[in-house]
């Protein structure tokens, strides 16, 4: 006889279901990994903080930086401790709108920081300032990346940011240039305005270097194609790049013809040979390359774990 299934509505009220694990299925491996990268992009920005940032007076950004900016001014209070007492009200925000892995995922991650920041510190020889702020920024950039890389993060405004991409796809490296100025501006007030332009470069590098660690070669790019010899370029592409094409139809505006237009989506590395496929079949085809923020769709999609 076939197992009985019992409805929502049939189930007795009495009856308790299983819980679902916060962290699925996955292995000691696993969270040993994501464990792993969250140590050691810790690392990386703690280097930054305690080797060029806190010796040459700049801010940082985020709640980092407005950690700093009160030790700076109360010396006696630890930066790290600081940045944990900040993280709290982040993580009541982040308990509504991320998901529970990522949420506690993260809640180790900002353990793992604070302590990283109390106790690697690492001096770092580079004393001219301009220098420093880009060794900061690649260091603090690598560093946040491979966090947000893990299934969690370090809490502060990665926290925030995880929360407007889900919520209204907003980049991750946008949202973190948008509130550092918000900290430079107060840095430029209450500080100097030479070491507040000095914490923009740094800022700014490092908000790029986190777009490239995240994205990397993964970044998708959309294809619009329009040639005469659209069933050949389709085909190639098809054939010898296995991506789908979708066909949309299209009339020009001046010779009043009907058009088939190839729509694609690919990923950096296969871009160059869309390019041949098209050169190959027709130097004469219009091509328009588009960036993508996100892409949804089986294989080709390229969405944050988050």
């Amino acid at each position: 006889m076939g197992d009985k299934i019992i409805t929502e509505k049939q189930r007795d009220p009495g009856t308790k279901l299983p819980e679902r694990p916060v962290f699925g299925t996955e292995s000691i491996k696993q969270i040993s990994y994501n464990l792993i990268l969250i140590c050691l992009g810790s690392a990386l920005v703690a280097i930054a903080l305690n080797g060029i940032i806190i010796p040459h007076k700049f801010v940082s950004g985020g709640l980092t930086g407005l950690a700093l900016g009160v030790h700076y001014l109360v010396p006696s209070l630890p930066v790290s401790w600081l940045y944990f007492l900040m993280n709290i009200p982040l993580f009541v925000i982040g308990w509504k709108f991320v998901g529970r892995r990522f949420f506690y995922y993260s809640i180790v991650g900002m353990m793992i920081f604070s302590a990283m920041v109390g106790w690697v510190i690492v001096p770092l020889p580079v004393q001219d300032k301009i220098l420093s702020a880009l060794f900061a920024g690649i260091l603090t950039g690598v560093g946040a990346g491979i966090i947000l890389k893990s299934k969690g993060s370090a809490g502060g405004t990665d926290i925030l940011s995880v929360v407007l991409l889900n919520r209204f796809s907003v980049r991750v490296g946008s949202t973190i240039l948008a509130f550092n100025i918000i900290v430079l501006t107060a840095a430029a007030i209450l500080f100097s305005l030479e070491s507040a332009l000095y914490t923009l470069i740094y800022m700014y590098v490092s908000s790029r270097i986190v777009e490239v660690v995240l994205t990397g070669l993964s970044q998708r790019k959309a294809v619009i194609i329009i040639s005469p010899k659209w069933k050949e370029i389709s085909q190639k592409i098809l054939s010898e790049i296995v991506r789908g094409v979708t066909f949309i139809k299209g009339e020009g505006a001046y010779s009043g013809k009907e058009e088939n237009i190839l729509y694609t989506v690919i990923t950096f590395r296969e871009l160059p040979r869309v390019k041949d496929i098209v050169r190959e079949t027709d130097p004469e085809a219009f091509v328009v390359v588009h960036e993508t923020l996100e892409v949804m769709g089986h294989r080709i999609g390229n969405q944050p774990h988050w």
